[in-house]
């Protein structure tokens, strides 16, 4: 794809840090940027994700889709003449099977009888 524009990206975590920036093709998918933000996680982190589905990108306040490349996501590219675009990563939490179980424990189990008093 010769005569393609790139585009610099890079990546701002919760904490302040960043990964990039790096330059990209307009072709790229959000999937695969995703990836690139796994393998560059920073190794001093504690909350490191494990799949792209743990990892949320954000751009001008649009959760970006995985399967949709950079042009598809309508970046604001042609305003910024040479700059770098930041996108804001969220990291879902993992959810453990012990902590989904104290969850449901949480609720109080459904009865069949009434514990009402009307006085």
């Amino acid at each position: 794809m010769a005569g393609e524009e790139l585009i610099e990206l890079k990546f701002r975590l919760a904490d302040g840090t960043d990964i990039g920036p790096s330059s990209y093709s307009p072709g790229t998918t959000v999937g695969f940027l995703k990836e690139r933000i796994i393998g560059q996680w920073p190794k001093d982190k504690e909350n490191c994700p494990k799949t792209i589905n743990d990892v949320k990108l954000i751009n001008a306040g649009k959760i970006l889709d995985n399967n949709r490349t950079l042009a598809e996501s309508r970046l604001p590219v042609g305003e910024l003449a040479a700059g770098i675009i930041t996108m804001h990563v969220v990291v879902r939490p993992p959810i453990s099977e012990k902590s989904s179980e104290k969850f449901q424990d949480d609720f109080p189990k459904k009865s069949s009888r009434c514990s009402c008093s009307i006085l």
